[in-house]
């Protein structure tokens, strides 16, 4: 359940931005978000539905980009697939989640300025 609170702070960070450009309006809204990084993103979607409502993201379309958990190799760069052993067997080094595997980021902003 907080994803709630995720979208709500979203949805007060997007509407500083554009208010601090004097933005009439929103447009879309682009965010990553990792298979590790803990968020339903169903219930992402719903909880952004519930809170734009009254905002400057009324009209606003979301699109989420998901990106799934990799971990690579940081000295030769081989990648493993999910349930791998997470160690290089030529290397010997650790295997290293990607940063995309659980983020969750504001790509973009795509708002209306006069």
């Amino acid at each position: 359940m907080h994803e709630y609170s995720l979208v709500e702070a979203l949805i007060r960070r997007v509407e500083e931005e554009a208010r601090s450009r004097r933005a009439v309006a929103i447009h879309g809204l682009k965010v990553s978000l990792g298979e590790l990084a803990g968020v339903d993103p169903e219930l992402f979607q719903t909880a952004f539905e519930t809170f734009r409502q009254g905002t400057l993201c009324e009209r606003t379309a979301l699109e989420v980009v998901h990106y799934p958990a990799r971990w690579v190799c940081p000295r030769c760069g081989k990648t493993f697939a999910r349930g791998d052993i997470l160690r290089c067997e030529p290397c010997g080094a650790p295997a290293q989640l990607t940063p995309q595997s659980d983020a969750l980021l504001l790509d973009a902003i795509d708002m209306e300025i006069p």
